[in-house]
């Protein structure tokens, strides 16, 4: 599978975006999909992540409550809607997909990934 992450830009603190995750393939389904993000000069960390079937969740304590993941299965499409946006969420965003994970927060874990879009916020 291929995937093509978008939506990133500036938006002021408190702000929110949406981004999206484009994924090529008649198997979409059956991935278990993620987002990562890496801030400046930091490793790469979990964001929230989504199971195929009937879809499950997981998030990441620092975005709890404020981001909120989604797929559409008949569109190929993943979804991460963040709210309430503050200058520590700034960083590249990546959708990442495996077909043999279930919630993992783990990056070496998936074995697809996207090229990543870029979030900055302002204070």
């Amino acid at each position: 599978v291929q995937l093509q992450a978008s939506g990133g830009g500036l938006v002021r603190a408190g702000g929110s975006l949406r981004l999206s995750c484009t994924a090529s393939g008649r198997t979409f389904s059956r991935y278990t999909m993620a987002w990562f993000r890496r801030a400046p000069g930091k490793e790469r960390t979990f964001v929230a992540s989504i199971t195929r079937g009937v879809p499950r969740t997981l998030y990441a304590d620092s975005v709890r409550g404020r981001f909120t993941v989604s797929r559409d299965n008949a569109e190929n499409m993943v979804y991460l809607q963040m709210n309430s946006l503050n200058p520590e969420d700034t960083a590249v965003y990546y959708c990442a997909a495996d077909q043999n994970v279930y919630l993992s927060t783990n990056p070496p874990q998936y074995h697809y990934w996207g090229q990543g879009t870029e979030v900055t916020v302002s204070s």
